[in-house]
């Protein structure tokens, strides 16, 4: 039997609560289904009558609750997984996770490929560990949509890409999803000379022809760091192009046979190539925001309505930085002039070389505090910082190299904002008029 979730937080008031649950028991199962992770507890826990078998110190205790269908038992878990994360298996030559560097805090090591945190965080993971057991269950509680790393549709290729000689081939699989109700989000991630060009062409073809089971497919280019030593090289703005343009060709062909956009190059892509990103009406769906599909965009048009509200000289004599990473360095540096000479405000970019990583990455989600604070050593920097709100965590707390916001402070001398627009900018500064 599982061993159950372990509970980090009663919600006062609720029925939990109101059972004398307590952070740091168990629930191990409800109505005798044992819970390998929420997905279980919410699944399971939606009759009216439950009864929930807790551990509390290793002691077994039963408890009848009768509720509402729409209340909730108001329990938090330390963990969304009980039984423990699924790792992956395959030896792909560019797994990111493979090429960082040491000494950053282990949850950043772990490859996982588990659908659950697909099902629940819209990761992505290549079907490559299913179990029937794991089959039967994606379909009795219809975990739908789940993210697949598709990279090709050729077996051979795949396995190749993967590093997997026993990965199955991935259209059958994607149909079986299909025969399940369950949708899928995919993504290819290309490496030049191996899944570009033709063998792109084909890989869409056959997604498409997988519509509506396969509903988004975004195209995104391989990214290095400089611990990778396997034989893949950066696509060029050459190949960017290209890739761009086997990417319009292919959604013109497809015309009606799929809904919307549904083939979505990364904002990478048109960085890379030199061309201007689609507008807002291209991306319509938010699927793929993850992927870097859409942000540009949004960055763009946040600014063109934020700027109605910058009023003339409104900033004179006030000076800030602003921090992001070579990729969207030209874009920012060309708003934010828009900014000062708007305002009158002395607004600096600091586009960051990503020395953790390595300079073939930057993009700004993936600065390191130490990368920041070197590149602003000597610098004028103003009454503000302001950094790029991605390269923090979820909670906003720390960078990737565990500093925090105050840490910053504290070696800048100057306070320290993180924003995700610049529309962001403009109200701080507002507001500390």
């Amino acid at each position: 039997m599982a061993s159950g979730g372990l509970i980090a937080r009663v919600l006062p008031g609720g029925i939990g609560d109101e059972m004398g649950l307590e952070p740091g028991d168990r629930l191990v199962a409800i109505n005798g289904h044992a819970l390998r992770d929420v997905i279980d507890y919410h699944f399971y826990s939606a009759e009216e009558e439950l009864l929930l078998e807790i551990d509390r110190v290793g002691a077994r205790h039963h408890v009848h609750v009768e509720r509402d269908y729409d209340e909730d038992l108001g329990l938090e878990f330390a963990e969304a997984v009980f039984d423990g994360m699924r790792r992956c298996r395959n030896q792909c030559p560019f797994c990111f996770v493979r090429q960082m560097p040491r000494g950053m805090r282990p949850s950043l090591y772990v490859r996982d490929d588990d659908y659950r945190y697909s099902f629940l965080q819209a990761s992505y993971i290549t079907l490559t560990n299913l179990t029937e057991e794991d089959w039967r269950r994606i379909g009795e509680q219809r975990l739908s949509p789940l993210y697949v790393s598709i990279h090709a549709t050729e077996p051979s290729l795949r396995r190749a890409l993967l590093g997997n000689p026993q990965a199955p081939d991935i259209v059958p699989q994607l149909r079986r999803l299909g025969a399940l109700g369950v949708t899928v989000h995919g993504q290819i991630v290309v490496w030049p000379g191996m899944n570009d060009g033709d063998a792109l062409d084909r890989t869409i073809e056959e997604v498409a022809g997988l519509w509506p089971i396969v509903r988004t497919l975004a195209v995104v280019p391989v990214g290095l760091t400089r611990l990778q030593h396997c034989d893949v090289r950066l696509m060029t703005p050459a190949e960017a192009r290209d890739t761009l343009d086997r990417v319009a060709r292919r959604r013109e062909a497809l015309g009606r046979q799929v809904a919307g956009t549904w083939l979505y190059p990364s904002d990478e892509l048109f960085l890379l190539a030199g061309r201007p990103v689609p507008a807002a009406s291209f991306y319509d769906s938010d699927a793929q925001r993850e992927n870097g599909v859409g942000l540009v965009r949004d960055l763009l048009d946040d600014w063109q309505h934020a700027r109605q509200r910058a009023q003339p000289g409104a900033f004179a004599g006030r000076r800030a930085t602003l921090v992001c990473g070579s990729l969207i360095a030209p874009t920012l540096t060309e708003l934010a002039a828009d900014l000062a000479a708007r305002t009158g405000a002395d607004l600096q970019v600091v586009a960051v070389a990503n020395r953790l990583f390595g300079e073939t990455v930057t993009v700004s989600g993936l600065l390191a505090g130490a990368d920041v604070l070197a590149a602003l050593e000597g610098r004028a920097l103003g009454e503000r910082v302001f950094v790029p709100r991605a390269m923090l965590e979820a909670e906003g707390r720390l960078t990737l190299d565990d500093m925090t916001v105050a840490d910053m402070e504290r070696r800048l001398g100057a306070q320290v904002t993180p924003v995700a627009r610049l529309g962001d900018v403009l109200a701080v500064l507002t507001d500390g008029a």
